[in-house]
């Protein structure tokens, strides 16, 4: 029975703590007690110590395992900080400082959202005192150390990959066609049937002297690209081949018997799959191609529809090019698909670009001198300070003076008013922007009637 006068302290505010952990790398991670474990335990039990001071381990786990701590694109750590920002968590604990981020400019934002959210920070073998200068100043003298940690490590490992590279060693990744991997020796062994197909690959091309068709050729002979066994037994399936997979193969030193790294060649362990003969046949149509085609083809071709118009059967993009033919330019829209896989695989494929573009401009003009249509766009896109009747008078003014206009401000237009252009073989569907289109029609009534214009 507690007496007159005597005094009982009020409890401890309760501090919910939030334990997370980090591990850079996979290994062990499904191992009965892991690196993650042995952090967690560490921080529980000293929240453990703390609970005379209110201290409340979370149940929610905020776990990163394989994940380095010089980014912070990790899903422990969004959620984390996600919960910072929805005030359920009043102190984040963690087993050493570099566990949370190796990054001083990362570090950094986050004991800024921490403090903006009162949230106190803690690291169990490194105690520090956020609330104080002289806490701030050690704490950052210690991410300095942590950081250039993070760097020297990356610099080793940069250092023995190139070591690597040049005794000829394979270092990881997934294997490519032709080779297995023997991971109890890490080195790439030759599986004789891919390998028969890298030495059609490069036969077929060295006649054929294109890839779209080589890989067409490919895919309807059955062929597809490797198929392989991850580490963790996942199965991957070999895919239809297009020119990029086969740009991959025939541009592939590994096949000499080769290795690269930074630009420099070294010999490698593994076997070579393929001659220097037919390497270099190989190589010379590249080069001849790239002269002949290679140069002009990276110059920008003028095109009204860059970017808006759509292959409607592959949906896909349709991007802008051109060829030349005894002195001339011819201009056309491609399909993204049949330039990769073949123009077999789409019935579009390519559209003279002056006629799609003259198709397009002939329906948006049309659209200019149709008032009914406009009622529509104004209920849809506002009106622009501007009444019906006034705007639907500047639409005709823009489709009587649209042979006049310069071809910058035609494409201008366009774009303002047109979002795209499905294409198929029998038909172009011209998608408006209503808002563009009455903002555009709004502008030119404005300065119609500053020139002196009835509109």
């Amino acid at each position: 029975m507690r007496r007159p006068g005597d005094s009982q302290s009020p409890p401890a505010p309760r501090v919910r703590c939030a334990i997370y952990t980090r591990k850079s790398t996979d290994e062990n991670l499904d191992s009965e007690f892991n690196s993650l474990d042995a952090q967690r335990e560490a921080g529980e039990a000293y929240v453990a110590s703390q609970r005379h001071e209110g201290w409340v381990a979370l149940s929610d786990h905020y776990d990163d395992g394989g994940f380095s701590g010089g980014t912070l694109e990790r899903p422990g750590l969004r959620r984390l900080l996600d919960d910072i920002e929805a005030s359920r968590v009043d102190c984040v604990v963690v087993y050493k400082l570099d566990r949370l981020s190796r990054s001083l400019l990362d570090f950094v934002r986050m004991i800024e959202v921490f403090e903006r959210c009162q949230v106190s920070f803690v690291s169990v073998t490194q105690r520090f005192d956020t609330s104080t200068s002289m806490g701030r100043l050690m704490l950052n003298i210690l991410l300095s150390f942590a950081q250039f940690e993070r760097e020297i490590i990356g610099e080793r490992i940069r250092d023995k990959v190139a070591a690597t590279r040049r005794k000829g060693k394979y270092i990881g990744g997934p294997p490519v066609l032709g080779y297995d991997v023997d991971r109890e020796r890490k080195r790439l062994v030759v599986n004789p049937e891919e390998a028969d197909l890298v030495r059609l690959i490069f036969a077929r091309f060295a006649e054929d002297r294109s890839t779209t068709q080589l890989a067409v050729k490919l895919n309807a002979d059955g062929y597809t690209t490797k198929s392989w066994v991850t580490k963790k037994g996942m199965t991957r399936v070999g895919v239809p081949w297009n020119k990029a997979y086969l740009y991959r193969v025939l541009n592939n030193p590994l096949y000499l018997g080769e290795v690269t790294h930074k630009g420099q060649r070294y010999a490698g362990e593994q076997e070579a799959i393929v001659s220097r003969e037919l390497w270099d046949q190989a190589q010379a149509i590249f080069a001849t191609r790239y002269r002949e085609r290679g140069a002009h083809t990276r110059i920008k071709t003028a095109a009204l529809l860059r970017g808006i118009v759509r292959c409607a059967h592959c949906d896909c993009a349709m991007g802008p090019t051109y060829t030349k033919r005894h002195g001339k330019v011819y201009r056309y829209y491609l399909c993204v698909q049949a330039a990769k896989n073949g123009h077999s695989t789409c019935p579009t494929r390519s559209l003279a670009a002056g006629e799609i573009e003259s198709t397009v401009i002939a329906q948006l003009r049309a659209l200019l001198s149709a008032p009914e249509d406009w009622a529509r766009s104004c209920r849809r896109g506002g009106n622009g300070g501007l009444g019906a009747p006034a705007l639907a008078e500047a639409a005709r003014a823009l489709d009587r003076d649209w042979d006049q206009l310069p071809p910058g401000e035609q494409e201008r237009i366009v774009e303002l008013v047109v979002k795209q252009v499905d294409v198929s073989p029998d038909r172009a569907e011209v998608r408006v922007r209503a808002a563009g289109l009455v903002c555009l029609l709004a502008d030119t009534g404005v300065r119609g009637r500053q020139e002196g214009v009835m509109v």
